[in-house]
């Protein structure tokens, strides 16, 4: 299989120059998919046109569909947990 349709999800943005429409467009691994979308009273915040490459992850492409400023989106680690729940002695516990 091409290395193209091992890349589930990968594809591209395109915006219109008014920046009130965008187009996705993405591999699913069965077929090429598009989404578009226009906003009535807004904008999507988008950086100047030019040659410019954007990445976003999941939540900042979910934020630029919902027509909110991506920009402003940050990802946090979330660290593991070192314990879940209470440890209980053996008396506590009515063994």
């Amino acid at each position: 299989m091409p290395s193209s349709r091992k890349a589930a999800f990968a594809g591209g943005y395109l915006r219109a120059t008014r920046a009130d429409r965008i187009k996705i467009v993405w591999w699913d691994g069965s077929g090429v998919c598009l989404y578009a979308k226009r906003l009535d009273d807004a904008k999507f915040c988008w950086p100047r046109i030019g040659h410019h490459r954007v990445q976003l992850n999941h939540a900042q492409l979910m934020a630029l569909v919902d027509g909110m400023d991506w920009k402003r989106v940050r990802t946090e680690t979330v660290r593991r947990p070192q314990s879940v729940g209470k440890t209980l002695r053996h008396d506590e516990s009515g063994i």
